[in-house]
């Protein structure tokens, strides 16, 4: 049997031993990083593709979750926390396993046991499980993108606007643009509806951006943005954008 290639990411140092430790019992398994934060768990999904994740929650910066969106279905996850909040909706929608801390070597033998006959299957799509362990109705605060092995962060206030292109959307900030695979309607989804508003089937504005609203043909309007930047109006994006000025 080939060796199972794992990463284990979590911030503290003890708990990396700990999980060091009992992984050494398995001479099966083959631990090709440690991760002590999210953007180093990023870089060496993508520079490694390892088997198995063993990844922790609460992280600074980064946490689980985020780290869970920005790898995409690169890796199979076990969640290691020592919080119990998640657990249902993640076993819901079918993750690895969840070990809660303090867990013991036999709680992380079965875990390991699951890990193995899981691996021949499809992977759970990222995006579901991000999206069910998250409280409902969460609206983001930031918006992570990965470059290869690079993370950019987008705080929610320095988005300008939001472009669908093909399978992307195009996220522009302070003259800069970048790429994420998502729909415009999954970016809709995650966004205060207070501050950002589709103003046609490829846009949503950030209201704040907004200079003045532009009459160029019948029943068409453009928005016009403080930098100039002109963007179509639909009718019922004229609308929308009627009832929040």
């Amino acid at each position: 049997m080939n060796k199972l290639r794992v990463v284990i990411v979590d911030d503290e140092a003890l708990a990396r031993s700990l999980l060091r430790e009992y992984l050494s019992e398995h001479p099966d398994v083959e631990i090709v990083a440690e991760c002590a934060n999210g953007f180093e768990a990023v870089k060496a999904v993508t520079e490694l593709k390892p088997d198995l994740l063993f990844l922790d929650i609460q992280m600074p910066r980064l946490d689980g979750f985020e780290v869970l969106e920005l790898i995409g279905q690169e890796s199979h996850v076990i969640f290691v926390t020592a919080y119990d909040k998640y657990a249902v909706k993640a076993f819901d929608i079918h993750a690895i396993d969840y070990l809660l801390k303090p867990f013991s070597a036999s709680r992380l033998s079965q875990a390991l046991e699951q890990a193995r006959s899981k691996l021949a299957k499809p992977k759970v799509a990222v995006n579901e499980l991000v999206a069910a362990a998250k409280p409902d109705a969460q609206k983001i605060e930031r918006v992570l993108i990965r470059d290869g092995a690079n993370v950019h962060i987008i705080p929610i206030a320095k988005i300008d606007y939001i472009e669908a292109q093909d399978d992307y959307v195009c996220y522009r900030s302070e003259g800069k643009r970048f790429l994420k695979q998502q729909t415009l309607a999954e970016a809709e989804a995650s966004l205060d509806t207070s501050r950002f508003v589709r103003i046609h089937r490829s846009y949503i504005l950030n209201i704040e951006r907004l200079a003045k609203l532009e009459l160029y043909a019948k029943d068409s309007h453009a928005a016009i943005l403080r930098d100039g930047t002109r963007l179509p109006v639909s009718r019922t994006g004229y609308s929308r954008l009627n009832a929040l000025l």
